[in-house]
């Protein structure tokens, strides 16, 4: 019943609205034409008609407990066409139906961004059935099920990629304009567009489980939210009932005059905070919505615009979460990049973390690496073979040492920085050196702290489940103004109580173990491109994109919008009083009045639209910036 009656309501407002365009014209033509009495049927038929219609909308928000300030502009309507002002009725009808229909288109563009989510959404895949394919929903879709992607579809479930390779737009996730180029064997998100060659993807999640399934809910629970601030509105609407009708009691009874209390009537009617407050919301958060930051509700990007103090995750928030080779120290007389390039190339042939820690770090030095043989691994401790003729031992101090005439790993391991791991290499029975590894900086870290300290950020608090010394290093190299490590998930929660009590407070996790803390926060931001799904469940806002920076812009532009749409209430309810003030005095007659509180509704809506247009500077802050990390 809910969904039919809005379906009704969007369609019969350009009706309405066209009704009440009519009857005003064809009363302006029947006057012109000196046919006032037409003109006074055809103005008190529209005003009537678009009566009826709001009388309807306000029982229904009665019945739901909602006190709404459309009321007024019933009483406007009503005390027209009982004082025989039809004319400035009909404009004040005009005015409600146009300007809920000016609403609905605002609220449509600016929901742009979010609706183009739920457009994109795949409803069947082309299933492998022997040697044949069919085309089956994809809700029938299941783990193990190989499915075929052509050119220009939206991958409709997430799988593991098959082919050598395959060129993805993620766009629409994670608004990086450039396509991504996956691998064979490499996890493919749903809700990307192939832009490369067909290729076959094995399912590993149904569709109700993956990645875009989990976006269109987030998206559907944020455009159905309800702002702070316009709860406020509609509880202000008593009072600003009591003072309209005062103000037009007070004008009638001292002058005798019913139109003076009608003109106070028609010029009251307060759109600016029935439409601008939500038109700048949504405004708002499709426009973060459009660099990646999903919003969930209209209360939290409110919320938003209020946080004074960060609480950061360590593992996955501001460090890569994988660790990376941050220094190689060698023995004397060997060459480091050597070392590294034969350790990697032994390394192929495990799947030990640090093996492939080393494999990607070769990689990413453009080293070309050799065939391993005669391979021996102890799992959890080492692995020895032969790379280019040479006999080689990779892995824990202990081990190579056991297996090397000469040299001590220990000899080179002293002074090490907090949280680092040490793999040791044996080259010929000879300790050739040690390959430090860590959880290297993000990149992007030091110019998202620099851009949230711009963004109005004041505090900032390291919070991680690792050990206490690397936490402290980190936090150091990032300039938070605490850190803490070795937390339990209980204590994260504790450091965000504790921290609330002082400012509005932002969480940044995106772990399983970061979950109840993001639900503690006033505002919980889960790593969404990168982070467990728990996190993003129990967050308010999520990041699409593996990008810090674009959150201190979204933070710049809730602020921003909170601003306007402030700006936009105080302003219109503004000229609206003096217009009542004007009214009340005689200056003002209520078909003036009517023309004029139009040109206001206008005005503050167009206003509220402007969170649409944050500058470009603004929106990216943080991106392109300098940043350092942990190594050399």
């Amino acid at each position: 019943m809910v969904g039919e009656y809005e379906s009704l309501r969007r369609f019969g407002l350009p009706v309405l609205a066209l009704l009440a365009l009519m009857t005003l014209a064809g009363g302006g033509l029947a006057s012109f034409s000196d046919q006032v009495a037409w003109a006074y049927r055809l103005w008190s038929t529209g005003t009537a008609l678009v009566l009826v219609a709001l009388l309807v909308e306000i029982v229904r928000s009665l019945a739901r407990g909602q006190f709404g300030l459309d009321i007024i502009a019933g009483l406007s309507m009503g005390a027209a066409l009982a004082f025989g002002e039809p004319l400035a009725g009909n404009i004040v009808a005009l005015m409600y139906a146009g300007g809920q229909q000016l609403e609905n288109f605002a609220e449509g563009r600016a929901r742009r961004e979010m609706t183009a989510l739920l457009g994109r959404t795949a409803r069947t895949a082309m299933r492998h059935a022997g040697s044949a394919l069919e085309e089956v929903p994809i809700e029938v879709l299941a783990p193990g099920d190989r499915i075929l992607i052509r050119r220009g579809e939206v991958v409709p479930v997430d799988g593991r990629l098959l082919a050598a390779r395959a060129d993805i737009d993620l766009s629409a996730l994670t608004g990086e304009s450039l396509p991504a180029r996956f691998g064979q064997g490499d996890d493919i998100p749903s809700g990307g567009t192939s832009i490369g060659a067909v290729f076959d993807l094995e399912v590993s999640r149904t569709a109700a489980e993956s990645t875009y399934a989990g976006i269109v809910r987030l998206v559907e629970s944020a455009q159905a939210s309800k702002a702070p601030m316009v709860r406020i509105a509609d509880r202000f609407a008593l009072w600003f009932l009591l003072f309209t009708v005062s103000i037009a009691g007070a004008a009638w009874w001292m002058t005798s005059d019913p139109l003076r209390a009608l003109a106070v009537l028609v010029v009251a009617t307060p759109c600016p905070l029935i439409l601008a407050v939500p038109v700048a919301i949504i405004s708002g958060m499709s426009r973060a919505a459009s660099l990646g930051v999903l919003v969930k509700s209209g209360g939290a990007f409110e919320t938003l615009a209020r946080v004074r103090t960060a609480v950061l995750d360590k593992t996955g928030t501001m460090t890569s979460g994988k660790a990376g080779v941050v220094e190689i120290r060698t023995a004397d007389g060997v060459e480091p990049d050597e070392v590294l390039r034969l350790a990697a190339s032994l390394d192929q042939a495990s799947n030990h973390v640090s093996a492939e820690a080393l494999v990607q770090s070769a990689h990413e030095r453009g080293m070309v690496l050799s065939y391993p043989s005669d391979i021996v691994e102890a799992p959890g401790s080492g692995i020895e073979g032969k790379v280019d003729g040479r006999r080689l031992a990779v892995g824990g101090s202990d081990f190579v040492r056991g297996r090397c005439l000469s040299g001590d790993p220990r000899d080179l391991g002293r002074d090490l920085p907090p949280g680092t791991a040490v793999v040791a290499v044996g080259i010929d029975g000879v300790v050739a050196g040690i390959i430090l590894l860590s959880d290297r900086l993000r990149d992007d870290a030091r110019a998202a702290i620099a851009a949230f300290r711009h963004a109005g950020i004041r505090r900032f608090v390291l919070a991680s489940g690792d050990q206490a010394d690397a936490v402290e290093a980190t936090g150091a190299l990032l300039g938070v103004d605490l850190a803490r490590g070795a937390l339990q998930p209980s204590e994260k929660v504790e450091v965000v109580i504790a921290e609330r009590r002082d400012a509005p407070v932002m969480m940044i996790g995106d772990g399983v173990n970061d979950a109840p803390a993001l639900a503690a926060a006033d505002v919980g931001v889960a790593m969404g491109a990168r982070g467990a799904a728990a996190s993003s469940e129990s967050a308010d806002v999520v990041l699409l994109v593996d990008h810090l920076g674009r959150m201190p812009a979204a933070l710049s532009i809730a602020r921003r919008t909170r601003h306007i749409a402030f700006q936009s209430v105080a302003v219109g309810l503004g000229l609206s009083i003096v217009a009542m003030v004007a009214a009340a005095l005689g200056y003002l007659p209520p078909v003036q009045g009517a023309v004029l509180q139009e040109v206001i509704d206008v005005a503050v809506i167009l206003n509220a639209l402007r969170a649409l247009s944050v500058p470009t500077g603004e929106a990216r802050a943080g991106e392109g910036l300098p940043s350092g990390g942990i190594g050399r």
